[in-house]
């Protein structure tokens, strides 16, 4: 068996069969279209986006090619950032700022009736919530907040707090951990790489829009191991405390990233046991990337 090479080192064929575009998603299309057109123009098996997007939401969604929709989990775990317009139905009042900064806390949300999962009760927390400029009846906000909050939702019970009852305009996603939107790129600009990639023109610009899996998971704890660990863990095997070169602020029950030492990621797994031990299990395996 060949582990995967050094991230920086893969050639386009390698890149695309594993690997991440910072991708950003047009009003219109629904997030699992963008994902399809994705696996399409890539000429993979599979393509898998990184947070549903409605169709009409623009922004951030990062796309993970072949192999690397294994990944998926990951996005789970980060936080979320968006701009928002909040549609007020009256004007608004003076200590707008002051109520809006009352809903920096955990809130209870329930899925509205079109959503993807069960409509329970459940608690999404708002890390920050920022009012950027207030315009007539509208405002824009910056929204930074767990995983899974429906901005739809917050928009709603904002209006009710403010007393003015309110509905959510445009919405623009600026970031999923570890992505932001600093360096985003359009369909367009994937079609135009693959075609000067195919054309052999050049495969610079194809590697500046498609990037290595492995930055998926810059924002886990990461946990090094021996390839000969690496080649147990492909055959289904946990890691164990003997192959653990490495573990870098991994705690027990956090979700970790494994790697080769050349930087190449092996799996994703949950620290079940202790780094420093001699024996036992170290990481369970939750999935296999090589």
């Amino acid at each position: 068996m060949t582990l995967r090479g050094p991230p920086d080192e893969r050639s386009p064929d390698e890149l695309l069969e594993f690997g991440v575009i910072n991708l950003d998603k047009s009003p219109g299309p629904s997030a699992h279209q963008v994902a399809a057109w994705v696996r399409d123009l890539c000429g993979v098996e599979q393509a898998a986006h990184a947070g549903t997007l409605d169709p009409k939401v623009t922004g951030c969604l990062p796309t993970l090619t072949g192999t690397a929709t294994r990944l998926s989990q990951v996005f789970l775990e980060g936080s979320k950032e968006y701009v928002s317009v909040l549609e007020l139905h009256d004007e608004p009042p003076e200590d707008i700022e002051a109520i809006v900064s009352e809903f920096e806390a955990p809130l209870y949300q329930k899925p509205p009736r079109k959503s993807a999962v069960s409509r329970r009760l459940r608690v999404r927390e708002i890390y920050e919530l920022d009012v950027l400029e207030v315009r007539d009846r509208q405002a824009l906000l910056r929204i930074r907040c767990e995983s899974g909050t429906y901005i739809r939702k917050l928009c709603h019970d904002l209006g009710l707090a403010l007393g003015t009852g309110a509905h959510m305009g445009h919405l623009r996603r600026t970031g999923t951990d570890p992505f932001d939107d600093t360096d985003l790129v359009t369909l367009h600009d994937l079609s135009d790489a693959l075609g000067r990639w195919r054309d052999e023109e050049s495969d610079d610009w194809l590697r500046e829009v498609v990037h290595p899996a492995e930055r998926a998971l810059t924002h886990l704890p990461k946990v090094t191991i021996a390839p000969n660990a690496a080649e147990q863990v492909a055959n289904g095997a946990p890691v164990y405390a003997p192959g653990v070169i490495d573990a870098e602020d991994a705690e027990k029950n956090q979700l970790v990233a494994c790697f080769t030492p050349n930087g190449s990621a092996a799996c994703l797994g949950k620290m079940v046991g202790d780094a420093d031990a001699e024996t036992g299990k170290v990481v369970s395996l939750e999935r296999v990337l090589v």
